[in-house]
């Protein structure tokens, strides 16, 4: 696994990596992360289609869900009185 890109985004750290005929979208905020996997067939453009599928309306909907899985996580912890 290499990484071949990074996105720059206030919010996030973006990298793009690249294994196994696949492109590897991993987004990560503090100690949260989420990935997403695209295989390269499915992209018409290569690597430069990810730029374009990284728009705001998709963007946005990640800053939801970091949000969310903070609130998740701090609702688990809370309960074991950490």
């Amino acid at each position: 696994m290499r990484i071949i890109a990074e996105l720059p985004h206030p919010e996030f750290k973006i990298s793009i990596l690249n294994m196994n005929s696949k492109y590897i979208v991993k987004i990560e905020q503090g100690s949260f992360e989420q990935t997403y996997k695209i295989a390269e067939i499915d992209l018409l453009d290569g690597v430069n289609s990810i730029f374009e599928i990284m728009d705001e309306v998709f963007l946005k909907t990640v800053s939801a869900r970091f949000a969310e899985m903070r609130k998740d996580f701090k609702e688990t912890y809370q309960r074991y009185n950490y």
